[in-house]
């Protein structure tokens, strides 16, 4: 458990050791150069984030307003979360866009962790592929 000091992280305390650190930002950079491969852009962690929230969508479109752009992100980091049982799909709406509800609270971590956490699923979903 992760005790806050002063209303901040006290970040001498991490969950990921350094090994794993390095070896998930390895596997990061390998999805990133297959996603570079495929599209000739080099992809960061929001814009991998995208790319999932447009696959789990099914659809694509050539614009995106900013608000559909957020929400594809949101429904990227709710699927990749539900793999850590944190989220459930509730279902598609009439337009076509899913929807997710939380399935418990999502623990208080820091945000450097929280980077590593979505990498980490983000490696597993692209492996799945």
């Amino acid at each position: 458990m992760i005790k806050p000091f002063f209303g901040r992280y006290n970040f001498a305390y991490s969950m990921i050791s350094d090994t794993e650190k390095a070896a998930i930002n390895e596997s990061f950079r390998r999805v990133q150069v297959r996603i570079y491969r495929q599209f000739r852009k080099n992809p960061d962690l929001h814009a991998l984030l995208f790319l999932i929230g447009m696959r789990e969508l099914g659809r694509l479109k050539k614009k995106f307003t900013k608000e559909e752009k957020q929400y594809l992100m949101h429904i990227a980091v709710c699927r990749l979360l539900s793999e850590e049982g944190y989220y459930e799909l509730e279902g598609i709406d009439q337009d076509g866009w899913p929807h997710w509800i939380p399935t418990q609270k999502l623990p208080v971590i820091p945000p450097e962790e929280q980077e590593y956490l979505l990498k980490k699923q983000i490696i597993r979903y692209f492996a799945a592929l």
